[in-house]
């Protein structure tokens, strides 16, 4: 899979995180303990949090990579050959012997969600596994979570040698429960931190305004805050704005945040202010939500030239 790094030109931004298969059913409302709903319709798609964000950054034109690992099956196949569809190199993925990560989802009419990891390969990521030159060649690093603690530390390590890598990171709701002390080294060294409302009052005991101050804090260059359908709330050393969501007919906010951080990292690394990059966060997320599955409906450059 793997290329000579010094061969290749420096990328955009490289991923770090699970790579999954998602398989969502659509429900009537999501089942209470021992209910019976039926399902409506089953839609099966590409995942992982840095996966999806990855892959919305490569539509509008950076140039992307990902570390991370697949098995030697068919719903590793899939997600090679959906990345290789989006122009995202492959060469610092590890095929391993075992299955690739699968999550089962239950999407219901609002288009709200739950969401049970089967991790296969992902929990067997290892250092052996990782091309340090290759994780080096990036201006940005995106980093997202694993279900084992190993690839957590595993994670911190990576980061640790790349000091001159600028590191974006989405936490979600299963690093966050891991605390803030244990996140401090990855916050540290977070140019951007992404988090929705209710993983930032876990995080920090506040609302998240102030949690978002207590990030910056802590040594985040910016905090960015979903918050639904209220749109986002930004804070760095520009200021902090209030920014609201685009109306539009929700189908499944399945991958909504890694939308919500394409959008944001690609005006960003363009040059823009804060507030471009959280009008647009909210923009491409406006529009994958539109959709089932993560992907689907994530844009590509050419249909947002009158947007960004």
């Amino acid at each position: 899979m793997r290329q000579n790094s010094a061969e290749k030109q420096k990328m955009d931004v490289i991923g770090f995180g699970a790579l999954n298969l998602d398989r969502l059913y659509m429900v009537e409302r999501i089942a209470r303990e021992g209910e019976h709903v039926p399902v409506k319709g089953v839609c099966e798609s590409p995942g992982g949090s840095a996966a999806n964000t990855i892959t919305g950054l490569a539509r509008l034109g950076l140039s992307t990579g990902f570390v991370g690992a697949l098995g030697r099956d068919q719903e590793g196949k899939i997600l090679l050959e959906d990345f290789r569809k989006n122009n995202v190199d492959t060469s610092g993925i590890s095929l391993l012997s075992g299955r690739t990560g699968i999550i089962i989802g239950f999407v219901d009419r609002k288009g709200e969600r739950t969401l049970y990891p089967c991790p296969g390969v992902n929990s067997m990521l290892s250092e052996k596994d990782i091309d340090e030159g290759y994780a080096a060649n990036a201006s940005f690093m995106h980093i997202t979570s694993f279900v084992s603690d190993k690839q957590f530390i595993l994670q911190k390590r990576i980061v640790k040698k790349l000091p001159d890598v600028r590191i974006s990171f989405s936490p979600g709701d299963l690093y966050v429960k891991k605390g803030a002390r244990r996140l401090s080294p990855l916050i540290k060294r977070s140019s951007v931190v992404f988090l929705n409302e209710a993983e930032a009052e876990e995080l920090t005991g506040k609302d998240f305004r102030e949690g978002a101050s207590r990030l910056l804090d802590r040594g985040a260059g910016i905090a960015a805050v979903t918050l639904g359908a209220r749109g986002c709330f930004v804070s760095g050393p520009e200021g902090s704005y209030d920014i609201p969501a685009y109306k539009v007919n929700v189908v499944d906010t399945t991958g909504a945040g890694d939308a919500f951080a394409a959008g944001f990292l690609y005006t960003l690394i363009k040059g823009c202010s804060l507030l471009e990059a959280g009008r647009n966060g909210n923009m491409v997320a406006s529009l994958c939500i539109r959709k089932v599955g993560a992907r689907t409906g994530l844009p590509y450059r050419s249909s947002l030239k009158k947007f960004i």
